[in-house]
């Protein structure tokens, strides 16, 4: 039997402002409102509204919050400040990913980890696993929280125009609770899109009166909402990691080139060292394949799963592709062998349909903000 979708508290407002909806990791989501390129240039250019309440909220509490997710995931957690947050990821032993996460250090015994929606369920039962052996609390907290995202150069002035939060000391991968039109929130500045920007959790009883006060606030710089398809056009061009696509148990994070992430110099030991520190010495000596960046010569878009060839010879795979607003052209995310990684390498192809369409090799990401 089919599970039914779940919908998100502002699903009669999409439906009311038109979306066409779609399934999305078990959750019926907005994919867009019109034009998915009207959508993508709001963002980069003025301000977007994107409902995220489809992402999964985990909370750990207690005097050993912090050593537990030291040990349940790969970044060093317990030095993370109150109020600020920190990407990372949660691996099993042998060092695939299990999902990419940021963690909010709430208090100095409350942590909150946002797993993506596809993966909640998995991370959820790995934490609960893992925090065993130690003083903390897991909780689920997925119906505790809406997160509507604004997104774009405009955010800071609409956000600001409805919160008496010290945004402006507000950093890039820190949240504090306040209040925006008059609702409690905790309000994060994180986001997804390569622009500055904010996401909010909220009640979801509080969803909709908070989503019609920011569409109001920003009516006069041009906040548009938008859906799933243009976030991941804005992620690509930014040469963000989506997990299915770039990041899967099949990789390591040094794979990926993140392997930053990984702190081998935290006390204790924590799951998939011994994997990972192998992965490190094989990313260091001989990295089989590298992630880049890919630019088309010509119109036709690269998916994921197309193979990358040079010479006639397959060297990658493509991960993800789409046409970019911002560069005008088709761009995509493989992974290829690392003597053709470098950028500017010539004679890269990738395989579209049995033609071989010819490609730049560049350096990601593809589109950064300029501060």
């Amino acid at each position: 039997m089919t599970a039914v979708p779940r919908r998100t508290a502002l699903d009669a407002l999409h439906r009311a402002l038109g979306a066409t909806m779609t399934d999305f990791a078990g959750w019926e989501m907005p994919l867009r409102y019109g034009s998915e390129r009207d959508e993508h240039q709001a963002v980069r250019t003025r301000a977007g509204l994107f409902d995220l309440s489809h992402m999964g909220e985990i909370t750990l509490t207690g005097p050993q919050a912090g050593e537990a997710l030291d040990h349940a995931l790969v970044g060093h957690l317990s030095v993370l400040a109150v109020g600020r947050a920190r990407y990372t990821m949660i691996c099993d032993e042998r060092g695939g990913i299990l999902d990419d996460l940021i963690v909010y250090r709430l208090g100095e015994q409350e942590f909150m980890v946002v797993a993506n929606a596809s993966n909640a369920q998995t991370v959820l039962d790995a934490l609960t696993e893992r925090a065993a052996g130690f003083d903390a609390a897991v909780r689920d907290d997925r119906e505790n929280y809406a997160l509507i995202a604004v997104q774009g150069p405009a955010s800071p002035a609409i956000v600001k125009s409805l919160t008496d939060a010290d945004l402006d000391g507000l950093k890039y991968y820190a949240g504090l609770p306040g209040t925006v039109a008059g609702v409690d929130a905790l309000i994060a500045r994180t986001g997804y899109t390569g622009e500055d920007g904010f996401e909010l959790f909220v009640s979801p009883a509080d969803a909709e009166k908070l989503w019609q006060a920011l569409t109001e606030a920003g009516a006069e710089a041009g906040l548009a909402p938008c859906g799933l398809s243009c976030r991941d056009t804005l992620r690509l061009e930014a040469g963000m990691p989506l997990y299915g696509n770039e990041l899967t148990t099949a990789t390591t994070p040094f794979d990926a080139g993140l392997g930053r992430v990984v702190k081998f110099d935290k006390p204790g030991d924590f799951v998939g060292r011994a994997a990972l520190q192998e992965a490190a010495e094989r990313a260091e000596t001989a990295p089989p394949r590298k992630l880049v960046g890919l630019v088309a010569d010509g119109r036709r878009v690269p998916r994921a799963g197309y193979q990358v060839v040079a010479g006639g010879e397959i060297i990658g795979e493509v991960t993800s592709g789409a046409p970019s607003p911002t560069l005008g052209k088709p761009i995509a995310i493989a992974y290829v062998d690392a003597a053709h990684a470098a950028p500017g390498t010539e004679g890269v192809a990738v395989d579209i349909r049995g033609s071989h369409e010819p490609y730049q090799v560049v350096a990601l990401p593809f589109y950064k903000r300029s501060r």
